[in-house]
Order: structure tokens, then sequence, then C-alpha cells
């Protein structure tokens, strides 16, 4: 067998193949899916800088939080809840029926818990002492 392992192109990524043939596969285990969809959401202040943000991603009728980020100054003034409520409010117009994110016990488990998300699984020691908690909620 001569296989060799190496970074994809930039137009390996861009063309979707692989992805592509990922969602072909499933398709043979479950019904067909919309191809994931991206939801990119800044919050600014009054000078237009960019004070908070949210990356997440649905794919498989799921919203997948990946990042959900308020600078120090603006924490705890409900940029973060803006952020999620229309995260999810979007979501629901791509199809997602859940939600899922990992969160450190440094970052914001209770905040999440508080909007609804219940932690399903935990891994302690996940980087020092620290432990990372997955989190789901139905949309």
């Amino acid at each position: 067998m001569n296989i060799t392992v190496s970074p994809a192109t930039d137009e390996e990524v861009r063309s979707g193949y692989v992805g592509r043939q990922l969602r072909e596969f499933n398709y043979r285990h479950v019904d067909e899916y919309p191809e994931p969809q991206y939801i990119r959401l800044n919050a600014r202040d009054s000078e237009n800088r960019v004070v908070g943000g949210l990356r997440a991603v649905v794919a498989m009728y799921w919203l997948r939080l990946e990042v959900l980020w308020v600078s120090d100054e603006w924490r705890g003034k409900g940029i973060g809840s803006r952020l999620l409520v229309e995260a999810e409010r979007t979501a629901r117009g791509l199809g997602a029926k859940n939600a899922a994110l990992e969160t450190f016990e440094w970052q914001a488990p209770g905040f999440y818990a508080r909007h609804g998300y219940e932690e399903v699984a935990r891994m302690d020691k996940y980087i020092g002492d620290f432990f990372l908690a997955i989190m789901r909620k139905a949309l």
C-alpha cells in the first residue's frame, strides 16, 4: 500500500470533497440532511468596535456552538445572552432541533445552564485540574 498523508491544499478544502464524501456515507445510515450552515455574529459598540462574537455551525439539525466571546469590559451586560439567543433563533430557522457546546469550567457553564443547557458529560482534568463540560439544549 503506497499511501501518503499530507495537509490538504486550499483548493481541496474549498472544494468540500471530504465533507461531501462523509455526508454520502452518513446518508446510508440516516435520512439526508442539509449541508452545514454557518452562523457568524458580532456585537459592536457605538464606535463600531467588536466587543463580542459568536461562531457556530448548524449541521445534522444541531446547532454546534464553537465560540462565544465577550470582552471583559462588556461582560455581565447581556451581550453574551443576546448573541446566544440570536444564534438559537437563526439555527431554528435553519432547521436545528437541538444545540450542543463545550465549555471549560472557568468559562461559562453557569451562563449556559441559565439559558437552559444541561451538562451531559464532563472530562475532568482536561487541562490542568480544570474540567471540560459538554452541554446540550433542545431548541
